[in-house]
This record gives structure tokens, C-alpha cells and sequence, in this order.
């Protein structure tokens, strides 16, 4: 990011936290942060304390107010059993880029596995009747159609599977086979998945980089929010490991799986794995089209 811009930057968290403060807020100092494969972040120091900030100039204008949404959504559900940063502010697309504005998070080493699947567990049973969310919002930079829908299998099929297979389509083109492939997936969906469970408030997008371990204890980040059928959290734990043995034991001590999730798991990991697709390209299409071909 430009200098111009940076200063701008700290210029509206200085007056943004000064609102929420009730005095002069003033940036003392300012170290960017890796681990981002997105968003750019830096360690925000003030004279009331120390903040995280993230910003872009080259995303959706409004993916940090939904992030926002999401992060709010799973404040109220966790109660404080897992961390999740408050927000101060965040800000759309405009002369500047769009920015969020948290607290910052002291990252702190200890083994934290059981608290954070406890946690998981009390905030999947944060529940409603309908599937979706207030707003539609983002799985890492993808549109995520989160239109309400009274059964789960209608919205898997529709809001998550077809929506995004649609966009693979007209962004990267999609060869008629694997479209005819994915197509008899999409038909099937109702003989392998379960349709009676509510609708669980689920993180989205919760692989190892988005949750952290510090002071507090566990914090998730980066959420992807919506009220889910529960086991589709687990597509993406699943997928690059980072989850001990400790996480799911206590996880199934507070909030039993099914017996046969494990045997669904892929159906899962295929949204993520699609999206991952449709962001990057490369092989992902391939591990797609070899998940569909196992439930056929």
C-alpha cells in the first residue's frame, strides 16, 4: 500500500477509536504482520493499547463489514468459552481501502485443543430452524449465497454446491463431463445426507490459519459464518489437519457426532475444495471430480 494511503489509514483508526474512547486516540507506532494469503495486517500501537488491523484495496468493498457480521455472530454464541476479537470498526471501499479494525490478540504457545473443541461444540449449538445468514459474505475472497432455506439439503445443494460450480463455470469454464458429473452428485445428495438436524451456527472456514492460540485462549478468526448442518464444519477442519485427537474427543464429549459423519466428510470437503479451485485453479478440479466420482 502507498504511503498516501497508509496515512489515511491511520488517520481514521486514530479517529475511530477516539469516538469509541471518548478522548484523543493517537497511533504511536505501526508493524505489518504475515500470515495473510489475502489481506494485508499490521500491529497497531496507541496510546490506549494495541489493536489489529487488516486491510485491501483489491477485494469487495463490503467482505470486512461481513467479516464483522460473522465475527458478532460468534461472540454471542461462544459466551466466552472460545475468544473471539471484538471489533471496533470496519470500513468499506471508498477514496481508501477497506479496512478492519480489532483487538489485538498476544499469541501464546500452549496446547489449547480441548478448549477449542469444547468451544466449537457450544457454539454449534447455537441453533434456529432456517439455514443461511443476515447477509451473504465471503469464504476467503468467494461470494457465499447465504439465501434462508427450511432444509438443509436444499440449501448444500443450491446456495453452496450449485452457486459455486455456476461461478467455476463462467470464470474458468467447466468441460461438459465433469459439469454432467457434478450434476448427478447434485441429484444424489438427498439419498446421502441427513435432513433432520437444525441448523447450527457454523465458522465457515475453520482450517488451522484461522484459529489462533494466545493468552485468552483460542480465538477463531477469518469467519465465513451461517447457521449449517453442523458436519460441514468439519469438511474444512478435516482437510490439512492442524486438529489433535484432544479437539475431537472434547468436541464429541460436549456435542456427539453421528456415528457415520466420517463416511459424509467429503461431501463436505468438496465445497472447500471447489473453492479452492475457482480462487487458485491447479489440480483442485481433479480432487473434485474424484470426490464426486466416490458418491455416484
Amino acid at each position: 500500500m502507498d504511503i498516501n494511503n497508509q496515512k489515511r489509514i491511520l488517520q481514521e483508526v486514530e479517529e475511530r477509536l477516539s469516538d469509541v474512547f471518548g478522548g484523543t486516540v493517537k497511533v504511536t507506532s505501526s508493524r505489518a504482520l504475515s500470515g495473510g494469503c489475502i489481506n494485508h495486517a499490521s500491529k497497531i500501537d496507541t496510546n490506549c493499547g494495541s489493536f489489529f488491523l487488516k486491510w485491501n484495496s483489491d477485494c469487495e468493498s463490503d467482505i470486512f463489514t461481513r467479516e464483522a457480521e460473522s465475527l458478532s455472530e460468534l461472540s454471542k454464541a461462544s459466551n466466552g468459552t472460545v475468544c473471539v476479537p471484538k471489533v471496533f470498526y470496519a470500513k468499506e471501499i471508498d477514496e481508501t481501502p477497506a479496512f478492519l479494525l480489532m483487538e489485538y490478540l498476544e499469541p501464546e504457545g500452549s496446547d489449547q485443543s480441548e478448549r477449542l473443541g469444547r468451544g466449537l461444540a457450544l457454539i454449534h449449538k447455537y441453533q434456529q430452524d432456517n439455514f443461511g445468514f443476515y447477509s451473504d459474505n465471503y469464504c476467503g475472497a468467494t461470494t457465499q449465497n447465504n439465501n434462508w432455506e427450511k432444509s438443509w439439503v436444499p440449501f448444500y445443494r443450491e446456495r453452496r454446491l450449485s452457486f459455486l460450480i455456476n461461478m467455476i463455470r463462467e470464470s474458468r469454464g467447466l468441460d461438459k463431463s465433469y459439469l454432467l458429473l457434478f450434476e448427478k452428485l447434485l441429484d444424489r445428495l438427498e439419498l446421502l445426507i441427513p435432513n433432520e438436524e437444525k441448523a447450527s451456527l457454523v465458522h465457515g472456514d475453520l482450517w488451522s490459519g484461522n484459529y489462533m492460540l494466545t493468552t485468552n485462549g483460542p480465538a477463531l478468526i477469518d469467519p465465513a459464518a451461517s447457521y449449517s448442518h453442523r458436519e460441514m464444519e468439519f469438511g474444512i477442519v478435516t482437510m490439512f489437519g492442524g486438529f489433535s485427537s484432544r479437539f475431537f474427543y472434547a468436541y464429541n464429549e460436549e456435542f456427539p457426532l453421528d456415528s457415520e459423519w466420517r463416511e459424509r466428510n467429503q461431501i463436505y470437503q468438496l465445497y472447500h475444495v471447489l473453492n479452492h479451485y475457482y480462487l487458485f485453479g491447479g489440480g483442485y478440479l481433479q480432487q473434485a471430480v474424484a470426490i464426486a466420482k466416490r458418491y455416484l
